[in-house]
């Protein structure tokens, strides 16, 4: 795990000082040998051109000299580690992560941990499916990174865990398959590939009533209901999780056929992140995860480019301990910090957005049900990175 934004030290004045004590969890901003950013997608600097891999066990992006074959050391490091490039680093994927090749326990596999989580990847002798693929591929490696750093277990289903580990399948419409359905089943996530065309994702946006729908947006809800598989179903979170979602148990396809028939409940606002998280308690629990993911990496990146909520000129109504989960679990002090945090930052975010004359940075509202629901994720999240 990397040293956390949210395990950083308490602040017990915080709500008065502003003063942050947040620290990015994974790091997106960079530097190269020579000096000048570079970013978590980059592999080569355009100033000096020196060669760059993504290292996710350390979370950096790294310069890269040549060794033999086709291994890599990092730029400063004369002896030490050495690494291949990912395979899907030459193919339509563009994927920039390393792979280690001289460890105690090297991989059996020419592909990174990210890629190596993908069971079916699109019909790449389709054109438009590999422009796609790459848009897909990016977005996940944005989302593997932050499970990362959260301490998560990620391990792929293939060939070694096929009961606790996670396959993509990234699938396109056919005449024979006409209609594929975005979901998780028992660690398998499926992705409608055309949910990476904007023209046809904002139409069902549209179509649909809601505020927000990206491509990074549907990994993070669909890993959700992984991890609550993995985290909660059979754990000792279970009975608070009901408490606090409702009772999973609930008839599921009854669930959905009542939301898209009638629509949410009139007072949804009242309780819940989304008008989807009104379903039933499994898709509340994906939408509050979604949104912690959401919140842990924009901040991440915030603060990773030195961009502070006390620096912002910008008051709001803090959340207090009253608004959480328990108020003595879950690093409840940080978490408001950064809950407040995330508050300002977006608030700001969400003017500048409208500068451009672009839609809502961030077109939700938090609700304390869902404040209460956000804290439960975290305290989830810190448990099992412990």
């Amino acid at each position: 795990m990397f040293t956390g934004l949210l395990s950083a030290g308490n602040s017990s004045n915080h709500q008065h000082t502003h003063q942050n004590t947040l620290k990015p969890l994974a790091l997106r901003a960079f530097r190269c040998q020579c000096g000048r950013a570079v970013f978590f997608s980059n592999s080569r600097c355009v100033s000096c051109g020196a060669v760059l891999g993504y290292e996710p066990s350390i979370g950096l992006v790294i310069p890269l000299a040549p060794m033999e074959g086709d291994t890599w050391r990092p730029f400063d490091q004369p002896t030490g580690l050495l690494y291949r490039r990912c395979a899907n680093f030459d193919t339509l994927s563009g994927c920039n992560w390393l792979v280690p090749v001289n460890t105690d326990t090297p991989t059996d596999t020419a592909f990174c941990l990210a890629c190596q989580l993908n069971r079916t990847v699109p019909n790449l002798s389709i054109a438009e499916n590999g422009r796609l693929w790459g848009l897909i591929e990016a977005a996940k490696r944005r989302l593997v990174s932050s499970l990362l750093a959260l301490g998560l277990p990620v391990e792929p289903k293939l060939p070694h865990n096929p009961d606790f580990g996670i396959a993509f399948d990234f699938l396109c419409p056919t005449l024979d398959q006409p209609k594929v359905l975005t979901g998780h089943d028992a660690g398998t996530i499926t992705l409608n590939i055309e949910e990476a065309d904007d023209a046809k994702r904002e139409k069902i946006r549209a179509a649909m009533h809601e505020p927000y729908r990206t491509l990074l947006g549907h990994f993070r809800h669909e890993i959700g209901h992984y991890y609550w598989d993995r985290l909660v179903r059979d754990s000792g979170w279970l009975e608070p999780y009901r408490t606090l979602f409702g009772d999973e148990r609930a008839d599921y396809a009854a669930a959905l056929k009542q939301h898209y028939e009638n629509g949410p409940p009139a007072d949804w606002r009242q309780h819940f992140v989304t008008s989807y998280a009104s379903t039933h308690p499994w898709e509340d629990w994906a939408e509050t995860w979604a949104h912690y993911l959401h919140m842990i990496d924009t901040l991440d990146t915030a603060h990773s480019f030195g961009l502070q909520a006390h620096q912002m000129d910008f008051e709001i109504e803090p959340f207090t301990s009253e608004a959480l989960w328990r108020s003595d679990v879950g690093n409840s002090e940080t978490f408001l910090e950064f809950l407040n945090s995330w508050i300002r930052i977006t608030a700001v975010m969400t003017e500048l957005s409208r500068s451009m004359g672009q839609p809502d940075f961030y077109p939700f509202a938090l609700p304390r049900p869902a404040v209460a629901k956000l804290h439960f994720v975290h305290s989830v999240v810190q448990n099992a990175s412990t």
